[in-house]
């Protein structure tokens, strides 16, 4: 089995990480990786709390590569972006996309998918009559979109309104619609060509103690013959390469042999077994 050596998944204090570039940079040469990717939240109009502001944007890609020739020879960095489906479009020169879905628009209100519980419960039943397989078949409508919003390498958290469930008390996840919902936007996706990520962000924040996706998803990615790489959504230096390797693991237990990492040249294919 390859160690995993790459995490394109990492936040700064540019938006709601809690280290700054150099920092995360330093942790990954230390932690064994050969190359990070910086993927800061781009610019949300209708929530600013947790993104980058328009300037802070061209600093951050400014930093990005003044970070590139200090460190050249050393590490490989690369400039990214997390754009969300409501984000503004891309105005910095990136090397990839992360295109994700952190809220679910009903009736025009903006309800994060990834803040509480409690918010979720309170916006279902306001605005879906207590029908919460209405708000995830909505929740994987806008994934379905999500390349065609954001032109996205790599798509994030696919299933990102599990975090909430890992008791199952959300929701039923063998639920046909919500496996029907799922299933519907995974098919669009795979076709359009993206890598899906394995994401331990939930897991190293102790939500759940199984990756973005779930195994029954990741192996519907693979019958499509869909692609995967491996990210810990890093907000800080401590989880620079959380279960990186772990997930190489489960990858293959899932039936992957193979997993897509970003070079100077593009996203190439590694074999993993």
């Amino acid at each position: 089995m390859i160690k995993v050596q790459q995490n394109l998944h990492t936040h700064t204090t540019y938006c709601d990480g809690k280290n700054t570039a150099e920092e995360m940079v330093q942790s990954a040469i230390d932690k064994g990786l050969t190359s990070i990717g910086f993927s800061g939240h781009a610019y949300t109009l209708h929530d600013t709390s947790y993104c980058m502001s328009i300037n802070g944007t061209l600093f951050y890609a400014g930093e990005i590569d003044s970070l590139k020739s200090k460190y050249k020879g050393i590490i490989e960095i690369y400039t990214g972006l997390e754009q969300d489906y409501f984000s503004a479009p891309v105005y910095i020169n990136t090397d990839y996309i992360i295109g994700s879905v952190h809220y679910v628009l009903r009736n025009d209100e903006y309800i994060p998918v990834d803040e509480t519980k409690e918010i979720i419960m309170s916006a279902v039943q306001r605005l879906y009559g207590g029908d919460i397989y209405a708000f995830l078949e909505d929740y994987y409508n806008q994934e379905k979109d999500v390349y065609n919003k954001t032109k996205c390498d790599i798509v994030g958290h696919f299933d990102l309104c599990e975090k909430f469930n890992a008791d199952s008390s959300l929701f039923d996840s063998t639920h046909p619609r919500y496996v029907n919902a799922w299933k519907n936007a995974l098919e669009t996706l795979v076709k359009q060509g993206v890598i899906f990520e394995i994401n331990t962000g939930a897991m190293s924040r102790g939500y759940t103690n199984c990756p973005y996706p779930k195994a029954d998803i990741l192996k519907e990615i693979l019958r499509l013959g869909g692609k995967i790489c491996v990210s810990s959504d890093s907000h800080d230096v401590a989880t620079v390469n959380y279960k990186l390797d772990e997930m190489t693991d489960f990858a293959a237990e899932c039936g992957f042999r193979e997993m897509w990492v970003l070079t100077d040249s593009g996203f190439k294919r590694t074999e993993i077994n």
